[in-house]
């Protein structure tokens, strides 16, 4: 079976070809391969890029004819003619990450028109997120108008947070609509799960603490390999400081710069989702950016990196403290790639028995270290001492093997009505 995850951004499209097979009697499922993997960037801008490589690194984009990526539908017209090329396998299924299902959908779903209608409903949970991807599900379902197409989304990891962990101090009426904490990076925080279960001499940590740090950041507690708290809410907005996020505020912030002269909903939105965060006290939010304006003695720079090393290190010691787990693990792009954010949050983990090993922290991401433990993937690796309490791992965000693994599982289930809660 071949399946096609697509995982759009606002100004983006990451798209990945797998082969999955049939799973053994000894196995619970199959394997699942990378055969394929792109990314369209840039997409309105001036300088849209296109990158396409098979398993093997080679590059396959010069087949593709020019690129010319004006708006998000000629985007995803690119990226079907890319996953269409004679020489690559058809295609049996689709599977895309969305963020928000909205208030009713619970788990995965197959697409159906009534699963889209309630997407179409759940767009104001997510409107920076869901209407992009809403295009595209469109677009490639009438390009594969007789395969199964399945949504995959951010929140469902969290359905398994006892009702004290997503409950708002909100009047009835309003948590009646749906106001509650979700929770995001689902799909990254349960990669992490199957990657620990699958390693090779690892004891799997009963209770954890994952901390996917990328351009959104969020720290989740798994116990048992379910989530039971995560700081990011309604929407990915919430929780810790981010590249162009608050992260949680005051609330009477918001009634502050609701009341300023010519403010609207959108406008303030705007801000708080992408004109706030690294970017706002840093003046950009790319880390490698960050980090090398700081070397060079920026002060600016400094105090951003500072808030944000403080702000996480905080909320990993409160949940820490209230959830007790045994390891954390580092995931995401600024997770996987920076030692110094992971050595600051270690430093604020020292209470609790966290020992940093610096020459295993500092390795580059993409070394293939003694210390890799998984079969899956060679990046999966400790960074704590021998004698810590706290084990520290950092463990690669598979969000699209996870998406895979889900549309194999669906599109072999016999076709059901949307599962809803109520």
């Amino acid at each position: 079976m071949h399946i096609l995850v697509l995982n759009p951004g606002s100004s983006s499209i990451k798209f990945s070809l797998y082969a999955a097979t049939e799973a053994s009697p000894a196995q619970s499922e199959g394997e699942f391969r990378s055969l394929y993997d792109g990314e369209l960037g840039g997409i309105g801008g001036r300088s849209p890029k296109l990158t396409f490589h098979d398993a093997a690194g080679n590059d396959l984009s010069d087949g593709l004819g020019s690129v010319a990526i004006g708006s998000m539908e000629e985007a995803i017209a690119v990226v079907e003619r890319a996953v269409s090329l004679a020489n690559l396998p058809s295609i049996d299924a689709v599977g895309y990450r969305v963020v928000h299902p909205g208030a009713h959908l619970r788990g995965h779903q197959r697409l159906t028109p009534q699963v889209l209608a309630k997407l179409h409903e759940a767009i104001p949970f997510a409107p920076l997120h869901d209407p992009e991807a809403l295009q595209m599900i469109d677009q490639t379902m009438r390009h594969f108008p007789s395969i199964p197409h399945i949504a995959c989304f951010d929140t469902v990891f969290h359905e398994t947070m006892p009702e004290e962990a997503t409950v708002y101090a909100l009047p009835y009426a309003v948590r009646q609509q749906g106001v509650r904490r979700y929770g995001f990076h689902g799909l990254s925080c349960e990669s992490v799960v199957a990657q620990l279960h699958e390693a090779v001499g690892v004891e799997f940590p009963r209770s954890m603490l994952i901390a996917h740090l990328g351009s959104g950041c969020s720290v989740t507690a798994v116990v048992d390999g379910k989530s039971v708290e995560t700081t990011m809410g309604l929407t990915p907005t919430g929780g810790v400081m981010m590249g162009t996020r608050t992260g949680d505020l005051d609330p009477g912030v918001v009634l502050f710069l609701m009341r300023q002269a010519g403010a609207t909903a959108d406008s303030v939105e705007r801000m708080l989702d992408g004109d706030a965060g690294l970017k706002a006290l840093g003046g950009v939010n790319d880390m490698r950016e960050l980090r090398k304006r700081a070397d060079a003695g920026d002060a600016r720079t400094q105090l951003a990196l500072t808030v944000f090393t403080r702000t996480l290190a905080k909320t990993a010691a409160g949940l820490t403290a209230l959830h007790h787990p045994t390891a954390v693990v580092f995931t995401g792009g600024i997770g996987e790639h920076d030692p110094l954010t992971r050595s600051a949050i270690a430093l604020g983990l020292e209470a609790f028995g966290a020992e940093l090993e610096p020459a295993a922290n500092d390795l580059p991401a993409n070394a293939l270290p003694a210390t890799a433990l998984s079969k899956a993937s060679t990046a999966l690796r400790k960074i704590s001492t021998e004698e810590s309490r706290l084990v520290l791992y950092v463990v690669p965000a598979e969000e699209d093997r996870m998406i895979a693994r889900h549309v194999a599982r669906i599109s072999h289930a016999p076709s059901t009505s949307a599962a809803v809660s109520t």
